[in-house]
């Protein structure tokens, strides 16, 4: 891994100035997959504007100069969310009975891949957060299974499946502590 170049990260917790970057980058990111239905910009608008309205909602976004190249949001979980329910099987107590914090999206432009600026802005997100644990869900089928060990390497462990929609495919819930 190269060291990441100067760049700018930038916290929001509301999208009226965040919220055409973070679709632009997200298209980048997602580009391979935008012809499945759960991965076109639109559904990625619709799920970005119900998470920003829900408690906790914290985006960060990085830039390079006056370009945004590298994004995460998340938001607040509680015992009996949604995520929670879909998710089997059902949690152990210890990451569900308090708040944890939900990342929702991390991505990073392709030319910026391998620089550590993914890392930087998950950190960063991480320090906004009170919340003892930190959950999210991957495609471990996706990139051959490198996202996936990329999050292990961060710390995180496999503890259940979830297919948050029927568009969505089966996706590995992961979950680490927050500091």
């Amino acid at each position: 891994m190269t060291t990441a170049p100067a760049i700018e990260l930038r916290q929001f917790t509301n999208l009226d100035t965040a919220r055409g970057d973070l679709l632009d980058v997200y298209a980048e990111v997602r580009a391979p997959l935008l012809h499945l239905p759960n991965y076109q910009v639109t559904a990625f608008g619709e799920r970005l504007d119900r998470h920003s309205a829900e408690p906790g909602f914290i985006t960060i976004l990085a830039y390079a100069g006056k370009q945004p190249i590298g994004y995460a949001y998340a938001n607040r979980i509680k015992h009996g969310d949604r995520y929670w329910q879909r998710t089997t099987p059902t949690p152990d107590d210890q990451y569900t009975s308090q708040p944890a914090v939900a990342l929702k999206e991390i991505g990073v432009r392709p030319a910026w891949r391998g620089t550590g600026t993914a890392r930087r802005i998950h950190d960063a997100l991480l320090l906004t957060r009170d919340e003892k644990y930190v959950t999210l869900m991957v495609n471990k089928a996706a990139g051959n299974g490198k996202v996936h060990d990329l999050y292990r390497t961060w710390g995180y462990k496999d503890i259940g499946r979830s297919q948050p929609s029927p568009a969505s495919p089966l996706l590995t819930v992961m979950i680490r502590p927050t500091r």
